[in-house]
C-alpha cells in the first residue's frame, strides 16, 4: 500500500502540486541562521563557509568543495526546502544520497540538483546531474522529465508549463524544493517544476542512501542560503 501511495503522489502533475506548502510539522529547520552547528565542511572548503546576517554564504575564494549535513550522513528518502542567492555568477547546487567514490574519479557520488546563476550553461540552471562514476551519467536538464530504463536507456519527454529562465531572481532569492522518494526524484523552483527523473536500474546500481551537501564549485563565486527545511522520510 505504501508504495502504490508513492506512485501515485508522483503521478501528479505539477500543477496539482503546490510545493510552496509547508504546513508539515516534519519539516525541521537544520540550518539556526547564527552558526554552522550540524555543518561540517569538506576538504578544502574548511574557510569558504560562513553566517553572515543569518545567511549561509560560500565563497569560492576561500576555498572550493562541499558543505555536509552531518547530524545525518545516511538519509534515504527526503524532501527539503531552501532559498538560494547568487549575489553574482556562479555555480552551486545540492547533492543528495552523497557517498565517497570508491573509483577515485570524484570525491563523492551522489544525484545532485544543479543552481546557478540565471543563465549558466543554458538548461543547466535547474536540472539533476547525476555524479556517479562507473555508470552513464544521463541528461536531465530544465524542463526534462527523465526515465533511465532497466538497461540504462533514457527516455526524455518534456514538462508542460514547466520552470524557465524568466521564472527566476537574477540576484534575488529563489525558493527551492527537492523531493527524493525512492526511485522518484523532483526539483521545483519558485513553486514550478523544473526537471524530474525516476530510475528503474536494478537497485545495486542506484545510490540508496547518503549525505545531504551544498556545492560551492569555482573561485570567484558567491552564492548564499536561508531557511533550509528538511523532512526526513527515512
Amino acid at each position: 500500500m505504501k508504495h502504490l501511495l508513492i506512485i501515485a503522489i508522483f503521478l501528479f502533475s505539477s500543477a496539482q502540486f503546490n510545493p510552496a506548502r509547508c504546513d508539515d510539522p516534519d519539516f525541521e529547520r537544520i540550518f539556526d541562521g547564527k552558526t554552522l552547528s550540524g555543518w561540517v565542511p569538506t576538504k578544502g572548503a574548511e574557510n569558504a563557509w560562513e553566517v553572515k546576517d543569518g545567511i549561509l554564504v560560500g565563497t569560492g575564494d576561500k576555498g572550493r568543495g562541499y558543505l555536509t549535513y552531518a547530524k545525518n550522513k545516511n538519509v534515504a528518502d527526503l524532501e527539503m526546502k531552501f532559498s538560494y542567492r547568487f549575489p553574482g555568477k556562479g555555480n552551486s547546487g545540492v547533492s543528495i544520497r552523497a557517498v565517497a567514490d570508491e573509483t577515485g574519479k570524484r570525491d563523492f557520488k551522489s544525484y545532485h540538483a544543479d543552481l546557478g546563476h540565471k543563465g549558466i550553461g543554458g538548461n543547466v540552471m535547474g536540472a539533476w546531474d547525476f555524479h556517479t562514476p562507473g555508470r552513464r551519467e544521463h541528461r536531465c536538464f530544465r524542463g526534462d522529465s527523465l526515465v533511465i530504463n532497466k538497461d540504462d536507456t533514457p527516455q526524455i519527454k518534456m514538462i508542460p508549463n514547466a520552470l524557465t529562465a524568466d521564472d527566476l531572481h537574477a540576484n534575488g532569492w529563489n525558493q527551492v524544493h527537492i523531493i527524493a522518494i525512492d526511485n522518484y526524484f523532483k526539483l521545483f523552483i519558485n513553486n514550478k517544476l523544473s526537471s524530474e527523473f525516476t530510475e528503474l536500474l536494478p537497485i545495486d546500481k542506484r545510490l540508496d542512501k547518503g549525505m545531504i551537501q551544498l556545492q560551492l564549485h569555482d573561485p570567484g563565486m558567491v552564492v548564499e542560503f536561508k531557511d533550509i527545511q528538511l523532512k526526513v522520510i527515512k
